[in-house]
């Protein structure tokens, strides 16, 4: 495997480890994705403290930002975070970052999962895989380069189009492909925050071994329910 997050603040380390706290407070129609397993059960691929840190203050801070625009816009109590992103157009960059950051790592969070509940790719998903890039592992090579050669923050995505034809592309800052304002559109199925804070406290400026790490923490069972799902019209 190479370089791990291992061994920073993880399982077996110091009594040191800082303390994160809460998230933000936030009230309002968006909630917090629940983590559906422990902060440390992606170790060694990545370290509990940079887990937690992610989901409480970046995604809890984006989530509380997106609650405030409410008042503001008051249409958004009524739309669902899919609904937000497919006319995003309609509202101002503070939507536009804070309702991408939730629903990428809403997303994020879900396509990952502690070892032994990762699931299988389905004969359906390879299939397509094998369509359109030539196989399982042309795919990975595409999407790592995507993310790789994502030029500072943003994100790398393997994504259904209306078609149900599978591509790889990389998307700046909080942005991704189901915005209306996307130059490719499509569903993601698959996602990799390549922000510093994804990977920095344990690779620091290593992100293709974060990247290449990272293959070990996909929940192949959730990437392929979501290709069955099809594209979110």
């Amino acid at each position: 495997m190479g370089w791990t997050a291992t061994g920073l603040y993880g399982r077996n380390s110091s009594p040191d480890r800082p303390q994160v706290g809460n998230p933000p407070p936030s009230n309002g129609p968006f909630s917090l994705t629940d983590m559906p397993y422990d902060y440390a059960d992606l170790e060694p691929q990545i370290d509990q403290l940079t887990m937690e840190i992610h989901h409480k203050r970046h995604h809890g801070g984006q989530l509380a930002n997106l609650n405030n625009a409410v008042s503001e816009f008051p249409e958004l109590a009524d739309m669902t975070v899919e609904e937000v992103m497919k006319n995003v157009s309609r509202f101002n960059t503070s939507v536009r970052n804070n309702g991408g950051g939730h629903y990428n790592h809403d997303l994020f969070w879900k396509v990952m999962a502690p070892e032994g509940h990762r699931g299988e790719i389905s004969s359906e998903l390879k299939a397509a895989l094998e369509r359109d890039f030539g196989g399982v592992e042309e795919m990975k090579n595409a999407f790592s380069s995507a993310a790789n050669g994502q030029f500072g923050s943003g994100w790398a995505w393997l994504i259904l189009d209306d078609h149900s034809h599978l591509k790889v592309l990389g998307t700046p800052n909080q942005d991704n492909p189901l915005m209306d304002i996307a130059p490719t559109r499509g569903t993601p199925i698959l996602g990799i925050d390549v922000w510093e804070h994804s990977y920095y406290l344990a690779y620091q400026n290593r992100r293709g071994a974060f990247v290449s790490n990272w293959w070990d923490t996909v929940n192949w069972g959730e990437v392929s329910r979501r290709f069955k799902k099809g594209p979110i019209h």
